[in-house]
């Protein structure tokens, strides 16, 4: 290493010179999407039994997911052309609305609607955020970023389930959505600065092999959006089922044919043989997300059902999953000699026997602590697995197509997330009337088989382009 290159090392800070108003605005934003999500998980069970709604439990959880996959899509193409400002706007006032449609909700579909468009504005900041970070922050910097991406959940995570809970069980749940407005003004005056500074690094004109690339990425947005359509009727009819067997019994079918041909129509050649380089992580982002996000989705409701927690008292589950996720987060991004490939191996393995030990929680009662704290180990393991996919998604990218790698990574994830919660409500929607607990032990206990076949899978990942 000559001594220019040392010299110019400590100026690699996150903190520091034209990159403060990016990482503040970066946090502020992402403070408000945690406190949003730990909000939602909190007060959802109280949500379904005001509105006598039990059977639709899955589908709320889901639809969010089912909206953010053509959200990415569209984001992904909008922020590799346009660059991340414009998706940035427009995420954050399709957040607000998303906010004011639950927040006065009068039945559950209303809630529902309110969380597609809350998958929709995700989709579009979440795509947005990564291109930020492509495009403005060194290769060395992103795994700390990542770090730091996971440290602004732990607020939310500690404080927000507490909050939301005292807030739901005090004044009602309506004030924790619509206190979610307030939150916004001050993230989106933080995150000014960091658009006019990404807004000055204009988009790189395509090669003619990414202007084919795009072309083929438009000729897909159809079947992004068939994908969507296909989750939120799955899921929908799973929750139906008992009621309206016939048609719903006709629907999931039908919608699981037409998302397995849609995935294979957006998702990147070789994902579903694992084929060696970016394929390989995107089919390991999708077996991690499901197995991680199929079990944690339902453990607030298990906790109130099974073991008549609070809504405050069953937020708990989603206190440990952001410090532990962000533990895990931070140790990936410390200086070690292990490669980025090892370091998601040993988070996919934590997953794996995190998640086996978690199904204790749909057992015995006794077993309570100890089954929380499966869930911890599975959190750092997902903090672990998720930053270093997300550093490997960059690594195999340029700037051309980063914002693209990043939406088929994420949309892995949520497809295989809403899909793995489809099929749970659909099994928890047969069973609304006496959930039992081996209806949320098969449910952790699939996710653990899912977390070790992402492990198995991720020997097939390398880092070259």
């Amino acid at each position: 290493m000559s001594s220019n290159d040392v010299r110019a090392e400590p100026r690699l800070r996150l903190f520091s010179g034209d990159r403060l108003p990016l990482v503040l605005g970066v946090v502020g934003l992402v403070t408000l999407g945690a406190f949003e999500n730990r909000a939602v998980g909190t007060a959802l069970p109280t949500m379904v039994r005001e509105f006598d709604a039990l059977g639709s439990f899955g589908t709320a959880n889901a639809a969010p997911n089912a909206s953010y996959l053509v959200s990415l899509a569209i984001a992904g193409l909008w922020a590799d052309r346009r660059g991340p400002v414009p998706a940035l706007r427009v995420g954050a006032i399709t957040f607000a609305l998303a906010q004011l449609l639950v927040g006065g909700a009068q039945a559950m579909p209303m809630v529902i609607a309110g969380r597609l468009l809350s998958g929709l504005a995700e989709g579009l900041l979440d795509v947005a955020l990564m291109v930020l970070v492509a495009r403005t922050l060194p290769p060395v910097l992103r795994p700390r970023m990542f770090s730091l991406f996971a440290a602004m959940w732990i607020l939310p995570s500690v404080v927000g389930p507490v909050l939301t809970g005292v807030v739901t069980e005090q004044f009602g749940w309506r004030w924790v959505f619509l206190g979610a407005l307030v939150l916004l003004v001050p993230s989106w005056f933080l995150l000014r600065p960091a658009m006019r500074l990404a807004g000055r690094t204009p988009a790189p004109e395509p090669s003619p092999k990414e202007t084919a690339e795009l072309a083929t990425a438009r000729a897909a947005l159809p079947w992004a959006l068939a994908a969507s359509v296909a989750l939120f009727v799955m899921t929908w009819s799973g929750d139906q089922l008992e009621a309206h067997p016939v048609p719903a019994g006709i629907a999931i079918p039908v919608s699981l044919a037409l998302l397995a041909v849609a995935a294979v129509r957006v998702m990147p050649r070789g994902t579903f043989v694992a084929r060696r380089g970016f394929p390989a992580v995107v089919a390991v982002r999708g077996l991690g997300g499901a197995a991680f996000a199929g079990a944690g989705a339902y453990l607030p409701l298990l906790l109130t059902l099974l073991h008549d927690f609070s809504p405050s008292r069953a937020g708990i589950t989603l206190s440990i999953t952001g410090v532990s996720w962000a533990l895990g987060s931070w140790l990936q991004g410390r200086e070690h000699q292990l490669s980025r490939v090892t370091v998601l191996r040993i988070g996919l393995a934590l997953m794996a026997a995190g998640l086996t030990v978690t199904s204790l929680l749909a057992w015995a009662d006794a077993l309570t602590w100890l089954g929380l704290i499966g869930w911890t180990v599975a959190g750092v393991g997902m903090g672990l697995s998720s930053s270093s996919l997300s550093v490997l998604t960059l690594d195999l990218s340029d700037a051309g197509n980063s914002g693209r790698n990043s939406s088929a990574a994420q949309m892995a994830g949520t497809m295989s997330i809403a899909t793995a919660l489809s099929v749970s409500g659909t099994l928890l929607a047969l069973n609304a009337d006496d959930p039992r607990p081996w209806v949320f032990g098969a449910i952790i206990a699939t996710s653990a088989g899912l977390a070790l076949a992402g492990l198995l899978t991720s020997a097939r990942i390398t880092t070259t382009r």
